[in-house]
């Protein structure tokens, strides 16, 4: 069980799209409006950070090798 739940990009675009939409939030309120106006300002920023950080992140484009010699292979041989 190597495999993690979440990727650090999935994670890294959805903490960033709560912490956009907390300032708003937070902002919204300070302003004077409503906390309820501020809780669906934070939502509606959040929603729309996620494709914005989703398209800003670049994917992971690293290849990762076999651990095993020869497992990335068609018929299994190592070698030629």
């Amino acid at each position: 069980m190597d495999r993690s739940l979440v990727s650090v990009r999935a994670a890294l675009v959805l903490l960033l799209a709560a912490l956009a939409g907390v300032g708003a939030g937070l902002l919204s309120v300070l302003a004077g409006n409503g906390v309820a106006v501020g809780v669906l300002a934070g939502l509606t920023a959040a929603g729309g950070a996620v494709p914005v950080f989703n398209q800003v992140i670049a994917p992971d484009t690293t290849h990762r090798r076999p651990a095993v010699p020869g497992a990335g292979t068609k018929g299994g041989s190592a070698g030629g």
